[in-house]
């Protein structure tokens, strides 16, 4: 047979390769390390077209032969729960965690640590857990930028005053919390009334038209001057509301968030105010670079942590980015950042609009 004929040079070879294989020599060290992502929801576009292939990419790159155990909790407080669990049973050297709900998600963290396996709390806070790191954007900034934004385009419309309809996000997300106290904020010192407020479960659009036509019938078609919506499906409903309700879009300005292509189209053809664009590859990237280095024992590159967020527990060593309000003036930014590409952007009817505001 072959293995008599191998000789003890080539026996020892063999062994020598076996040994190097086992050791994960020839990689970039990361030993076959197992990096949990697990994500909130997938009605909101980011997270699938973005938030998950932009991190894989930025882990593959570091760390070509660490393993991805992705989940996705289609806005499921409990389903996470259980993806986590499934995470640190497969063997997960650390979890990065989008919380469905910011509170809950401590018991994902507490089981996790008792494992000796980090958190990563990505773009949400998860708060009163004792997680290792946090990357997001600055939440409140990105309120006051639709306040602040809002309050130009209500004066475009000559009605600086309002009053205005406020549709925030779940109030299980810690960031709509945030996203709100910012835009409340704003529009106060602004002189700008709130004449309706709702926080939308589950960011879903279905329920945010709702409570936009139960605004509209309150308040009269000409009872409200504009929109504050924490993101840009919750301004998507409120422009299908007001459409129903036979309401111009344009004459009462929107806000939104997220840069969705959707979103930006309505931008470009002027039914859309604004939107806040949080560029996804460096947030994304910047999880999968911490991630990477707690999963191999390293330390985090010294200079990427900027900031200490309390989450109720503890300091939490953070990197906070700045959020970018877009208008049509500046919807290119966007493509030019990559998030969105212009064929997606200009399809069918909006290749016009797109021409007008220099998008190629």
């Amino acid at each position: 047979m072959l293995r008599k004929n191998l000789g003890v040079g080539g026996a020892a070879a063999m062994l020598l390769a076996l040994v190097l294989v086992a050791a994960g020599c020839g990689g970039d060290g990361g030993g076959g390390k197992k990096i949990a992502l697990l994500l909130p929801e997938n009605h909101t576009p980011r997270y699938e077209a973005n938030d998950r292939p932009d991190f894989e990419a930025k882990v593959k790159d570091l760390c070509s032969d660490c393993k991805i155990l992705y989940s996705n909790a289609v806005q499921d407080a409990a389903k996470q729960q259980n993806q986590a669990d499934a995470a640190l049973t497969q063997g997960a050297d650390v979890l990065v965690v989008d919380a469905v709900d910011a509170g809950s998600a401590g018991a994902i963290v507490k089981k996790a640590k008792a494992k000796g396996v980090p958190v990563v709390s990505y773009d949400r806070l998860i708060t009163n857990s004792d997680v290792d790191y946090y990357i997001s954007y600055d939440n409140a900034g990105v309120g006051k930028l639709q306040g602040d934004t809002l309050i130009k385009g209500l004066k475009s419309v000559g009605k600086p005053t309002g009053p205005v309809v406020l549709l925030a996000g779940d109030p299980a997300d810690n960031n709509a919390k945030l996203f709100k106290g910012g835009a409340q904020k704003a529009l106060k010192a602004g002189g700008v009334t709130i004449a309706k407020s709702f926080d939308t479960p589950g960011w879903l659009a279905d329920k945010a038209q709702n409570e936009m036509q139960q605004a509209i019938t309150a308040l009269g078609n000409g009872g409200f001057a504009g929109v504050l919506a924490s993101n840009d499906d919750l301004g998507g409903a409120a422009i299908a509301a007001m459409k129903s309700a036979g309401i111009k879009p344009s004459t009462r300005p929107t806000t939104g968030q997220d840069a969705t292509v959707a979103g930006l189209q309505r931008i470009l053809t002027g039914e859309q105010y604004m939107t806040v664009w949080k560029a996804i590859k460096p947030e994304a990237g910047g999880a999968a670079e911490i991630a990477v280095a707690l999963a191999k024992g390293d330390n985090v590159r010294s200079g990427l942590i900027n900031q200490q967020v309390d989450n109720g527990k503890k300091k939490v060593p953070s990197v906070i980015l700045t959020p970018v309000a877009v208008e049509k003036s500046n919807v290119d930014t966007v493509v030019k950042g990559g998030d969105v590409t212009a064929s997606d952007l200009c399809k069918g009817k909006f290749a016009s609009a797109c021409k007008s505001a220099g998008i190629k």
